[in-house]
């Protein structure tokens, strides 16, 4: 196979733009996954998955990576497009790796076909960090909790930056993105709890026994005052002094707690 050297192939550009441009992404209902082990993960869920591959682009010196090669059958070849070394390190965002990428559908599952939700969920109410993001999306995904709820001022959590943060947990979860305050209320029959500095009530305190919705708010910011009148408020012991915990930690900090009610209490 002839490896592509010109920067200006047209599929080339696309994967490129679907990299560094959130607009393209939103246009083109596209994203981009970067790493052999994404991929690894995606190919995992095929069976369960409903994301298709549209494009698949590797370096000539990829061809003969033995993660490659054990995933070569698994792709159409159809889909395959190699690029010469010195193209593909122009193009990719992630250092040191396989060189290796994938041009995947976004999902976009209906929000309104939940219907009466009564499940565990997570809330993200205005996230903007992707290790944070991504953070809770693999922890969430650890402890069972399945579905992930995002409001309108969220960063996409099929952005590449989050895919790499969250080590391929989107492709195991439902995700629902820009769902506005009146449609979360309206669809979820379980209660809202979140992490708050001004109740005294810690979350051992709590029963999380039974299906609840955990809303994490803005980093700075924290969770919006729509959330926060209808929410349980949560507090975390600190006795070390720490004036807040990044909201990664403190979501992962919940999600286990309500783990170890549910299965090892």
């Amino acid at each position: 196979m002839t490896p592509i050297v010109s920067p200006k192939n047209p599929t080339v550009r696309h994967a490129h733009a679907l990299l560094t441009q959130h607009r393209i992404r939103k246009k083109s209902g596209e994203t981009v996954i970067e790493g052999v082990h994404l991929l690894e993960a995606l190919l995992a869920k095929q069976n369960t998955s409903s994301i298709s591959i549209k494009q698949v682009l590797l370096s000539q010196s990829a061809l003969t990576h033995p993660e490659v090669e054990k995933l070569l059958p698994l792709l159409p070849s159809r889909a395959l497009l190699v690029l010469d070394d010195k193209l593909y390190k122009e193009i990719r965002t992630l250092g040191d790796g396989v060189d290796v990428m994938a041009v995947i559908d976004t999902p976009k599952p209906d929000f309104t076909a939940l219907g009466d939700y009564a499940g565990d969920c997570v809330i993200l109410d205005g996230l903007q960090d992707a290790g944070n993001i991504g953070t809770l999306l693999r922890t969430a995904c650890a402890v069972g909790i399945q579905t992930i709820i995002t409001t309108p001022n969220t960063a996409s959590l099929w952005s590449p930056k989050v895919l790499r943060a969250s080590m391929g947990a989107n492709f195991s979860l439902a995700i629902f993105e820009q769902c506005s305050f009146a449609d979360i209320t309206a669809t979820l029959k379980t209660p809202l709890y979140a992490t708050s500095s001004h109740t005294d009530k810690v979350i051992y305190e709590h029963d999380l026994t039974r299906p609840m919705a955990w809303v994490l708010g803005h980093e700075g910011q924290g969770v919006s005052d729509d959330f926060l009148r209808l929410a349980t408020p949560i507090a975390l012991p600190q006795p070390g002094g720490q004036e807040s915990l990044n909201v990664g930690v403190a979501g992962s900090v919940c999600f286990y707690e309500m783990l170890r009610q549910r299965s090892y209490a």
